[in-house]
């Protein structure tokens, strides 16, 4: 679903990705780790078309849905507001979906965005971005600024989208604990580069993922 070659993703004269490779298959979660500046979130513009490649390839078959880091919801609109331009470009405008996942944003539709908990507004990307019905998923630092609980019930969320509608899911993530409960794979970069990649089973065993991302191996 996600096919990236060689790319090249530039700042003027700052390379933010050099050369980078990775694929997700349909139905697949997969995890790309990496410390802040590594070019994370550059991917994830590159892939939803807001920044274009200086070089090499990215091929995404069907639509993809960004959940952006930070949110970035219009905080002065109501939530049914904000669900609504999340399916803007495909017409789809009925939030029915979207409130059967997530019921408690049923709750919340009358009230401004603005005024949530950080785990309500990330409900609200979540839900904005199923608004338009994806094939592809990619989820920018779901758990940035959450507590644990918020971000195992938005996790247990994503995964059972997956598994029940086969949803392709590319999660970018600090939280190497996190990624690796979820995903079967992953992918490491630093400083725009691919370092490693692999199973997160092996990579939770390497010595240098664990020490830099879980201080420790998992046991």
């Amino acid at each position: 679903m996600i096919e990236v070659r060689d790319l090249v993703v530039s700042y003027g004269t700052a390379t933010a990705l050099d050369r980078l490779t990775l694929t997700v298959g349909r139905g697949e979660m997969v995890a790309l780790l990496g410390p802040n500046g590594a070019g994370k979130s550059t991917l994830a513009d590159t892939l939803a078309g807001l920044l274009r490649p200086a070089a090499g390839t990215v091929r995404v078959d069907g639509r993809l849905a960004l959940i952006p880091e930070g949110r970035q919801l219009f905080p002065d609109l109501s939530v049914a507001d904000n669900l609504a331009l999340g399916g803007w470009r495909s017409g789809q405008r009925d939030p029915s979906f979207v409130y059967e996942l997530l019921p408690r944003l049923a709750e919340l539709s009358s009230r401004r965005a603005g005024v949530l908990s950080g785990g309500e507004q990330q409900m609200v990307a979540f839900g904005r971005a199923m608004m338009s019905r994806p094939d592809v998923l990619v989820v920018d630092e779901l758990s940035l600024g959450l507590a644990p609980n918020v971000t195992a019930d938005l996790a247990a969320h994503l995964a059972g989208l997956n598994r029940s509608h086969g949803l392709t899911v590319l999660l970018i993530e600090q939280n190497a604990r996190l990624a690796f409960e979820l995903c079967r794979r992953a992918y490491v970069l630093e400083s725009g580069r691919l370092v490693t990649e692999g199973p997160c089973d092996e990579l939770a065993g390497d010595p240098r993922v664990a020490s830099a991302y879980l201080g420790g191996a998992i046991t």
